[in-house]
């Protein structure tokens, strides 16, 4: 299932997308019962989805929305809470990374001995067609980083790797956006990786059940057409199943907690000289079989 958080006539609503017809059955008219926000939905887990289901079935032509009629949030709109995200959990990328002059935390080697996790900041989180307000950067370094969100469905603390992907509710496409000059200046990566809008995703959840086997995800980022990064999540260096082992030892995690994976190499810093994002730039983030977003840099 495609599940979308949209507004429309003014209110945010609940909705699954038909990618066969481009439509989205309203939640909010076809089952009014349900929660009217996703992680509410989220927390009902299979009944939920089942309910949804059911609905769809059953739903009348007047809760059937064409897309070129709403505005598409972020699935997980409002957030439960900051999303978690993986720095250098591609090997090229990590040393890419590395290389650039612009990882103040780096030790000897480009590859790290553990996952290392930060958070990006509530209000970072956008919709996926939502422009990238660069102009809060003062350094003009903002970059891309095209990457795989996975969402928690049955949150829980100290989940083992062997029942991880129980606890995975399903994935959608994110765009980790960074100021790197400010990452680099503060030694670490809240404030460069946080900026408002520096977090769009979508443009859907697809939930786990019908996603099949994420590591044969395929994720690719063009800017302006030029394709710059092109991988497959069977890369990552810490696999999902060890990301949320290493996050749930001390932490809870909640229904609809994001997890952003990691990019693959193709970042703008990769480039010599460096290769950043401008004014008018377009920034396309796609993943195979989820979908793609697509935002405007302003």
């Amino acid at each position: 299932m495609r599940l979308a958080t949209f507004s429309h006539d003014g209110q945010l609503r609940l909705g699954v997308l038909d990618p066969a017809t481009g439509t989205l059955t309203d939640l909010s008219r076809a089952a009014p019962d349900l929660p009217g926000n996703m992680n509410g939905f989220i927390a009902l887990g299979a009944d939920g989805l089942a309910a949804a289901q059911a609905a769809v079935s059953n739903a009348g032509d007047a809760a059937k929305l064409s897309l070129d009629v709403v505005t598409l949030h972020a699935p997980n709109w409002p957030p439960v809470r900051d999303p978690f995200a993986v720095g250098r959990n591609y090997h090229d990328h990590a040393q890419e990374f590395h290389d650039s002059g612009f990882d103040a935390t780096s030790g000897a080697t480009a590859v790290p001995d553990h996952p290392i996790i930060f958070t990006k900041a509530t209000t970072s989180v956008s919709g996926p067609f939502d422009p990238i307000p660069a102009h809060l950067d003062p350094t003009k370094t903002t970059d891309y980083e095209g990457e795989l969100a996975v969402i928690i469905g049955t949150g829980g603390r100290g989940i083992s790797k062997a029942d991880a992907f129980d606890h995975v509710y399903g994935y959608t496409v994110s765009n980790d956006v960074t100021a790197r000059t400010l990452q680099h200046q503060h030694k670490q990566w809240t404030i460069g990786k946080g900026l408002d809008g520096y977090c769009p995703m979508g443009p859907v959840i697809l939930t786990a059940d019908e996603a099949g086997d994420a590591r044969e995800m395929h994720l690719q980022t063009w800017v302006n057409g030029e394709i710059r990064q092109d991988a497959k999540v069977a890369d990552l260096i810490f696999d999902i199943p060890t990301l949320i082992e290493t996050l749930s030892e001390g932490i809870t995690l909640l229904p609809g907690d994001i997890i952003l994976t990691g990019t693959p190499v193709g970042c703008g810093i990769g480039f010599e000289p460096p290769v950043f994002l401008q004014s008018g730039d377009v920034v396309k983030v796609t993943i195979d079989p989820i979908g793609s977003i697509e935002n405007k840099v302003e």
